[in-house]
């Protein structure tokens, strides 16, 4: 054992530090959260029991069970229990909480009955960010990301699986019928032993068609047309590595220091309908007049650019290519020049498509239809459509995508969203253990993501400023 550091002696007496503080290093982690959390007004926040009654057993202040939360979700410790386990062992911990061990039914209790604070807490770290002019472009990045619910995809159910699983029940119920028949007329005897058998596994099955048809209506009278049983607001969706039952988790990223300024979970497996919610709640976190939005292909839809627009949100997005003339070998709609002072189209043969009439499409959008009444003798009308006339659909606000095309042409560069976007939801699935959320519900949810994401800007800041200059803002 010569030339090697040589270990202490189990059975060797020694003297340790009489001060808890002599055990954490002036650049630990938990003096940011001790830091953080002594600067928050709880009550203004929302957190129950700030104030203690004034009858029964004391309870703990809910600081040091916000702490408790901040430091798990820093540090990849979710669990409860493993929380409470912490707190017996972890020198952090203790020093965190002054040596304070609550039991994993109050520390669970704790994010269950305090969601919306716990949501208040995250916002506030943002501000701080904002104060500490981490969050000066006005420029975010915005995606969706699918996380796991706690529902395993054998407890969800859709009116096509639920059809399909009947149908086999129903299979299986007519051939243990046929089987049992066929048992009675038997030569010799077929053993009551068999018979028996045949009998439980057909009550079984009768059981369990009563139960597929108890879901079946509980499913007619969903909205979404999605029944999930463990997790009731958690719905199938398709994601990067398959389906699986899930919440769609929203996010706008700065695209300077990929901070998460503005998030949002919801049980929507598109991303369609999502962009301006998730702009304007960029644009009143950063308190901007003006923001400049990038998001992919899903959030593309007409009045939520024009929503953008109005509010003053500037976007750069692509447009999905879902044209079915263009997919068949034929001309798309971008080759039909719109002539504005005409109100009329110029197809590729150089005819005008005039305007006809109006019409409104999926109860929302007012269109504008064209078409020509020459194309049955046009050269070219193969490459074009394989009806009557080619027709041209206009929505009444298309200048606003007409400028969003010329705005992408015009900067390519601003669509390098995934460099922006994409690290923070690797980051949090990689503490997560690409596991699933620990609580149920919508609302439990929303509050386990605001951890999550407190934990990630708390981690990014002080890796970008370092923990002084940190607390040093947050005590100023």
């Amino acid at each position: 054992m010569k030339r090697f550091i040589k270990e202490d002696s189990r059975s060797q007496n020694t003297l340790f530090p009489q001060s808890l503080d002599d055990f954490v290093s002036e650049d630990n982690s938990v003096r940011v959260i001790d830091a953080f959390v002594s600067e928050l007004d709880l009550g203004k926040l929302g957190f129950d029991g700030v104030q203690p009654k004034k009858t029964g057993r004391p309870g703990y202040h809910p600081s040091t069970l916000l702490r408790i939360y901040i430091y798990g979700y820093l540090n990849r410790i979710q669990s409860s229990r493993r929380l409470e386990h912490e707190t017996h062992r972890n020198v952090e911990l203790m020093w965190l909480t002054g040596r304070l061990t609550p039991d994993f039914k109050t520390i669970a209790d704790f994010r269950k009955d305090n969601g919306e604070a716990i949501r208040n807490v995250c916002k506030e770290f943002v501000l701080l960010c904002r104060r500490l002019d981490l969050l000066t472009h006005n420029s975010v990045a915005i995606d969706g990301s699918k996380f796991k619910a706690v529902n395993s995809r054998d407890q969800s159910f859709s009116k096509t699986k639920i059809t399909l699983m009947l149908k086999e029940a129903n299979e299986s119920i007519e051939r243990y019928m046929k089987d049992l028949d066929e048992s009675d007329k038997a030569e010799p005897p077929v053993s009551a032993v068999k018979i028996d058998r045949l009998k439980v596994k057909l009550s079984r099955l009768k059981s369990w068609m009563q139960r597929l048809k108890a879901i079946e209506t509980e499913l007619l009278e969903s909205p979404e047309k999605q029944v999930s049983l463990t997790d009731p607001d958690s719905r199938s969706m398709k994601g990067s590595r398959g389906t699986m039952v899930a919440y769609n988790v929203q996010t706008a990223v700065d695209t300077v220091n990929h901070l998460i300024v503005a998030h949002e979970v919801t049980n929507s497996p598109s991303d369609r309908g999502q962009l301006f919610t998730m702009a304007d709640k960029a644009r009143k976190v950063l308190s901007a007049k003006e923001l400049t939005v990038v998001a992919d292909r899903g959030y593309f839809k007409g009045k939520e650019i024009l929503a953008c627009q109005n509010a003053g949100i500037t976007t750069y997005l692509p447009k999905p290519q879902t044209s079915t003339s263009k997919a068949q070998g034929r001309f798309g709609k971008e080759d039909f020049k719109y002539i504005a002072d005409d109100n009329e189209y110029e197809c590729p043969a150089g005819e005008r498509l005039k305007w006809r009439m109006k019409t409104v499409e999926r109860g929302e959008m007012v269109m504008d239809s064209y078409w020509s009444s020459v194309c049955e003798k046009c050269a070219i009308k193969s490459q074009c459509t394989s009806g009557p006339q080619r027709r041209v659909k206009r929505w009444e606000s298309e200048e606003v995508l007409e400028e969003l095309e010329s705005r992408l042409l015009n900067n390519p560069g601003k669509m390098l969203r995934k460099e922006t976007v994409e690290h923070p939801y690797g980051t949090i699935k990689m503490w997560m253990g690409w596991t699933h959320f620990q609580m149920k519900r919508l609302h439990n949810v929303k509050t386990e993501m605001s951890l999550h994401i407190l934990a990630y800007n708390m981690k990014r800041v002080i890796n970008i400023i370092g923990m002084k200059a940190l607390m040093h803002g947050m005590q100023g």
